[in-house]
């Protein structure tokens, strides 16, 4: 069971969420504002947030920032807005997935469940090494040619998934599947966009590849640069 807070200020969605996920197993509370919701989750912080951005008081984007600043707990945007740079600019902001108004229940739980079980404690696993790069699982850290690398969560499952695949093609639907917890598709615009955020801390360009690599049509590998 997840102590889950849910920030929507509709009183008739925020019923029918509580309803809905109390009847799939989890304890919620809510808020009806983003003011309030901070204050929840600051003094009683929560397993994860679902929030709504289009709240009476403060935007809620503007609202995930002010929780990023005190809070590194998991936040699923819920939004009706579905504008790709928008939902650029929250997964920069710290949104952990975020899920496109209307949706059913049994979709909410899924992504719930599975933004908790790719944070939860990983297994013991030993550093993944491509050339010079090094994925370790269990510090969740990340070197290239000994020098570290600050990469957001979503950045890290991302790499390591290729690291576990070194030189093999990944598709952009496996990878929607298996680290976005996305089975029956997804925007591959979110792949693509990470790959960039990815490529350009790895010092490298989708014209000029060292590491990850594009394969037209199909998906994307990662090789050490001199298997190139």
């Amino acid at each position: 069971m997840a102590h889950l807070l849910v920030v929507e200020d509709d009183p008739a969605l925020r019923g029918a969420l509580v309803r809905a996920l109390r009847d799939k197993g989890h304890a919620v509370a809510t808020a009806p504002s983003g003011m309030a919701g901070l204050d929840a989750a600051v003094t009683s912080p929560p397993d994860l947030i679902v929030l709504d951005l289009g709240l009476p008081d403060v935007d809620g984007g503007q609202v995930l920032r002010m929780l990023r600043a005190v809070s590194d707990v998991p936040v699923i945007v819920a939004t009706a807005r579905d504008e790709e740079p928008e939902m650029v600019a929250l997964l920069e902001s710290g949104a952990d997935d975020y899920i496109v108004k209307p949706f059913g229940a049994a979709q909410l739980d899924a992504r719930i469940k599975a933004v908790l079980r790719r944070l939860g404690p990983p297994e013991a696993e030993e550093p993944l090494r491509v050339g010079g790069l090094t994925v370790d699982p269990m510090s969740r850290e990340v070197t290239l040619d000994g020098h570290s690398l600050d990469l957001t969560p979503r950045e890290f499952d991302l790499l390591a998934h290729l690291a576990r695949r070194p030189g093999q093609v990944v598709s952009r639907r496996e990878l929607l599947a298996e680290v976005w917890q996305q089975p029956l598709g997804g925007a591959d615009k979110t792949v693509d966009v990470h790959l960039s955020w990815l490529r350009r801390k790895l010092g490298e360009t989708a014209q000029s590849p060292r590491y990850l690599h594009t394969v037209r049509t199909v998906g994307v590998k990662l090789m050490a640069p001199e298997a190139g």
